[in-house]
């Protein structure tokens, strides 16, 4: 569903800025807490914000840690699927948080793809029709001077014609 709303709605509106209020209105993202501030033009780049409120507020008054966990879970799945296109099929395949100290401030996350990466992942799907990607991504306070945790993602990324071909093979035969 939203895929196809977002498919309709590029026609008028940038996707920087459908992903951004898309996320930021999504009742899922929405109960995260997190809110989407900045996304780049080119999708590379996207900034999180997860305000310390009642709402996420913990027994000892930081941030719930499910909080900040949700609300990293799906920006960089969301960003590859973009950003590689239709030829490949992207999907989170799993992730761990590691908490470093309470989170008693408004945090933030950064998460960025490089030109460099996005090359090295396409030659890499090319030659070996899949991968699992590691991206970690640092949830700090505004200034970046303090670490609250670290969250590692798994990202599954393959070429999408071997992706069906697999997929066909593990389908029971009738």
């Amino acid at each position: 569903m939203y895929a196809a709303i977002t498919g309709f709605l590029s026609k008028f509106i940038k996707k920087k800025y459908i992903f951004k209020y898309g996320f930021n209105i999504s009742p899922m993202y929405r109960r995260s807490t997190g809110r989407v501030i900045f996304i780049s033009d080119d999708l590379q780049e996207t900034i999180v914000k997860i305000p310390l409120s009642y709402k996420n507020k913990n027994y000892v008054g930081s941030i719930f840690g499910g909080s900040l966990f949700a609300a990293t879970d799906p920006i960089f799945m969301i960003q590859f699927i973009n950003i590689l296109g239709k030829e490949y099929v992207v999907w989170d395949k799993a992730a761990s948080i590691k908490f470093k100290r309470p989170a008693s401030e408004n945090t933030y996350a950064s998460f960025i793809i490089s030109n460099e990466e996005l090359e090295k992942i396409k030659e890499d799907v090319d030659r070996l029709k899949e991968i699992d990607l590691q991206k970690k991504v640092l949830l700090t306070n505004k200034d970046e001077s303090v670490v609250f945790a670290e969250v590692e993602k798994t990202i599954y990324i393959a070429n999408k014609a071997f992706y069906k071909e697999k997929q066909a093979a593990r389908k029971p035969k009738k």
